[in-house]
């Protein structure tokens, strides 16, 4: 079991300050940085490369939300829920604190949103509470859709990661103008105490919104779409 924590620890860890990083360090750096499309990439190979590297060991979750969805879906034990959010909400926090560490080696550095999520006025096209639910519902919904039916017996073998981490840049392609994309609660949480934008009293969202959506996506698998 520790072997199995430790590597949902560094693999979040490796999401938030491979994919956050991209966006406070190179988004938008001077002025020809990699904008949304590289941090939506930047995101998606996080999580392709930390599903090869460690995802033998833990199954390579990475977010509370594909946790519940796949415990949902009956792929995961519901005991083993709560010590995989703590190792992911852990590791995600230290590399927020890594993350911060280096941004402000610049001179006048400012944390501004420092790629936090949110909506209204923390929103990147100004969308209000109820597009940025809908629109996380939805996407994480969606994620564990691609997640079960890539990681399901009569799936290709060796090409769930592709799907996955394919699956995360086009989820950010779509949503980062709306709520600068979470669908991971832990993600979310690594970068919202460090924000001078209130992230923090908005992250409630970003815990309900995966989450249900997950559950969602992963009953709809289970009644819709499951071979069994």
């Amino acid at each position: 079991m520790i072997k199995k924590l430790a590597a949902e620890g560094f693999g979040t860890f490796w999401l938030v300050f491979g994919g956050c990083g991209s966006a406070v360090l190179a988004a938008g750096y001077p002025t020809l940085g990699i904008g949304f499309a590289g941090v939506a990439l930047a995101f998606g190979l996080t999580v392709l490369t930390m599903a090869y590297a460690v995802g033998h060991i833990s199954g390579g979750h990475f977010n509370p939300a594909v946790s519940l969805g796949l415990a949902v879906a009956g792929r995961f034990d519901f005991k083993e829920l709560v010590p995989y959010w703590i190792a992911q909400v852990a590791g995600g926090l230290v590399a927020g604190i890594v993350l911060y560490a280096i941004a402000s080696g610049a001179p006048e550095f400012s944390p501004g949103g420092f790629a936090s999520n949110g909506y209204g006025a923390n929103s990147p096209g100004q969308y209000g509470l109820f597009a940025a639910l809908l629109c996380e519902v939805v996407l994480t919904a969606g994620f564990l859709v691609v997640i079960l039916g890539a990681t399901s017996k009569r799936a290709p073998a060796g090409f769930a990661p592709l799907a996955i981490g394919f699956a995360l840049t086009l989820i950010h392609l779509v949503s980062i103008p709306v709520t600068n994309t979470s669908v991971n609660p832990a993600r979310s949480t690594a970068v919202a105490f460090f924000a001078e934008t209130g992230a923090a009293g908005q992250l409630w969202l970003f815990w309900v919104a995966p989450l249900a959506g997950a559950a969602l996506g992963a009953l709809a698998w289970r009644g819709l779409l499951a071979e069994d």
